[in-house]
């Protein structure tokens, strides 16, 4: 029996799938990338915001549609859409055989042998279980680098988001099955660990009583065969003094924080739940910026939340315009049912929710291409990721670029590189987002 997974929204969903990849391949289970080939399929979905909705929906339809064909045998759903909307994917997409919560993954090998048997059961666990671990994961992003979940769930409930609803309060992982994991994940030649959770900065406060991610931070570069660690979505509110002295001195850790702040307008901060107002962002991004000269900032906004009058909306482009982010990304609001932001007055029109959205994205345009330009001549190290076909140039990330989200550096060089490799680049010229460079051979050669 052959099993196509098709895994949808963010990189926390994908640790998942890769871990019930590894627990159907420990049970003997084989998997194709053709749907074709596909005896049984397993969509992995996201609910995040409207977008991804459709899409978990339209690729649930897009597989009933086979089975209904005779092209499949069965159908499962998993993830944070089947959690939050089991009773509409029952009746809607009667073709589902199975539906698995988020905390449900670890049964994910009885589901498929139970639909094979004509008897397919739904499994949910407790929204506050205990996260899965101790799994042996099959790497889906190359092998080279590789994401690593530190924790499941949220406590912040920021009034626009539905994830505390489908993933629940905020679990750590404990460090001894984090430190085991990456271990295992550089043994098989994962050589950059991306930390992910909901929130990454309050890592081990509900375990240890203390914010425990400088500690986690330097026991997993103690690790051999892990070159970069990189961390992703820092609350700013969180991030203390010590977090900020282990990034600037432990050689491994990426001078790279993914800081998520929303807006800059103190009362759209406030009508959102956030917990910073636009000085303490401020003192946040100098502080960073005098301790890590070299930092790369990265951080994502919403436009258009209700109440969004044309003055936070300046207010916000002139935080944009003078903070300089390295990366930034720019959503709409969604307006997400049985949240609270949802129920409140003043929703924005989508047209203008889209203007301001690309208002603030050719700003930061210009910022980013600024500098991109400003590399130019300077010496980096950076991960191929892999060679472009008849061309004598790679495709690699530098310690500024988070992979499928930021951009690359393209390498001219006749050396023969692996997928994987570290090289010593100079920055030759800048293209939009992306750098240009060649192999530093030292001053004066």
């Amino acid at each position: 029996m052959k099993i196509l997974f098709i895994s949808l929204g963010c990189d926390k969903n994908l640790v998942d799938s890769e871990m019930m990849l590894g627990m159907l391949r420990e049970k003997g289970y084989s998997f194709t990338d053709d749907e074709t080939e596909a005896d049984i399929v397993v969509v992995n979905t996201c609910c995040f915001i409207n977008d991804a909705k459709e899409e978990s929906i339209n690729t649930l339809l897009e597989m009933a549609q086979l089975k209904d064909d005779g092209q499949i045998q069965a159908l499962i759903a998993a993830g944070c859409l089947a959690q939050r909307y089991r009773e509409e994917i029952q009746q809607e997409i009667p073709q589902v055989d199975a539906i698995l919560g988020t905390t449900a993954i670890e049964q994910i090998v009885a589901t498929v042998d139970e639909v094979l048997a004509g008897k397919g059961q739904n499994h949910y666990e407790d929204i506050n279980a205990a996260p899965a671990t101790g799994h042996k994961r099959i790497v889906t992003t190359g092998g080279h680098f590789a994401y690593l979940k530190i924790a499941e769930g949220c406590d912040k409930h920021c009034t626009y988001c539905i994830i505390p609803k489908v993933r629940g309060n905020y679990r750590s992982v404990p460090m001894e099955e984090l430190v085991k994991e990456a271990s295992e994940l550089a043994e098989n030649g994962v050589r950059e660990l991306i930390l992910v959770a909901q929130e990454t900065t309050l890592y081990g406060m509900d375990l240890y009583g203390q914010k425990m991610l400088p500690k986690l931070l330097q026991e997993l570069a103690k690790i051999s065969g892990i070159y970069w660690i990189r961390i992703l979505y820092c609350y700013p509110e969180e991030i203390t003094d010590e977090l900020i002295e282990v990034i600037a001195t432990e050689p491994k850790v990426c001078h790279y924080l993914d800081i998520p702040i929303q807006h800059a307008s103190d009362r759209i901060l406030k009508r959102m739940g956030r917990r910073t107002d636009n000085g303490q962002l401020r003192s946040i991004v100098a502080k960073l910026r005098e301790a890590i000269p070299d930092i790369c900032l990265r951080t994502t906004l919403i436009t258009g939340f209700p109440g969004e009058t044309e003055e936070d909306h300046e207010e916000l482009m002139a935080f944009v315009d003078e903070m300089e982010f390295d990366r930034l990304g720019v959503f709409t609001y969604s307006q997400e049912e049985d949240t609270p932001a949802a129920n409140m007055p003043d929703q924005i029109e989508e047209e203008v929710k889209l203007q301001r959205q690309e208002e603030l994205m050719e700003l930061q345009q210009e910022i980013a291409f600024e500098k991109a330009e400003d590399m130019t001549g300077r010496v980096l190290t950076v991960m191929v990721e892999g060679k472009i076909s008849d061309e004598d140039a790679y495709v690699t990330r530098t310690y500024r670029d988070a992979p499928n989200v930021d951009g690359y550096l393209f390498l001219n060089t006749t050396a023969t590189l692996m997928t994987g490799d570290f090289v010593e680049v100079l920055v030759t010229d800048s293209n939009e987002y992306d750098l240009i460079g060649e192999i530093y051979h030292g001053e004066g050669e």
